[in-house]
């Protein structure tokens, strides 16, 4: 072998030793710190305070994080019962208010009603001092239609039937409406009791049918007529039915 090869050869194993030698040392050495009872009593007490300078920490941070959940919920809870407090005293602040409106319309209804009242008793009052009003007297024309108009009103009055043109239809046919007409030749007249006024009646019949509030005299138009009308109810059912002497 040549020269200059065996003298790389030495070289190389020369690194390959020397490295070799570094790694056995630093094992060696790793070994020996490993099997030393003091250096791993060492170990330990660096592991111990190494615990013992995380566990406050982890601690401290549980303790922060529930304390601050803690305060948000007692917050909550604060707020909550605030919220409810005021509502409660809006509400009855609201019942409150309703009750006295309902108290104040309850008493102003009663105040106008009691207004209303007095006013009333003040008209009765009044009225009761005012004199009491003259009745009102119908008047009627002195002529045939009022001395017929006067009749069936009186006639109402006692319930004999007839009507206007009943009266008219018989008066004209009788006396051709002249309330002093007289009959002086008929039967009536020869036996003494002549036929009289607008409607013939004799002085017996008026007497028997004289209707009360007219006069007893017998030419009176109106006590003529009514009486008339009496008699011819009673025989006849109305002057509406008397077509001739009667």
């Amino acid at each position: 072998m040549p020269k200059h090869a065996i003298s790389g050869y030495n070289r190389v194993n020369r690194t390959h030793k020397l490295s070799v030698a570094g790694v056995a040392a630093a094992g060696a050495a790793a070994l020996i710190f490993a099997v030393v009872p003091g250096a791993d009593a060492d170990q330990g007490k660096v592991e111990a305070a190494a615990v013992e300078n995380v566990q406050p920490v982890a601690f401290s941070a549980v303790d922060t994080a529930a304390k601050t959940q803690q305060a948000t919920i007692t917050k909550q809870a604060d707020d909550s019962a605030a919220k409810g407090k005021a509502e409660a005293a809006a509400a009855k602040k609201k019942a409150e208010a309703a009750a006295k409106a309902k108290a104040a319309a309850a008493a102003k209804a009663k105040a106008e009603k009691e207004r209303k009242a007095k006013e009333a008793a003040s008209r009765s009052a009044k009225r009761a001092a005012l004199p009491a009003p003259k009745p009102v007297v119908k008047t009627y024309a002195n002529n045939l239609d009022g001395w017929i108009r006067e009749s069936l009103d009186i006639m109402a009055k006692h319930n004999i039937p007839g009507s206007y043109n009943g009266i008219h239809r018989n008066i004209m046919r009788e006396s051709s409406g002249n309330p002093m007409a007289i009959n002086n030749w008929d039967i009536n007249a020869q036996n003494g009791t002549p036929s009289k006024g607008l409607l013939q009646v004799i002085q017996p019949t008026f007497n028997a049918y004289h209707v009360a509030g007219t006069s007893w005299n017998l030419y009176d138009p109106v006590a003529n007529i009514t009486a008339a009308c009496n008699y011819a109810a009673a025989k006849y059912g109305s002057m509406d039915n008397v077509n001739s002497a009667y």
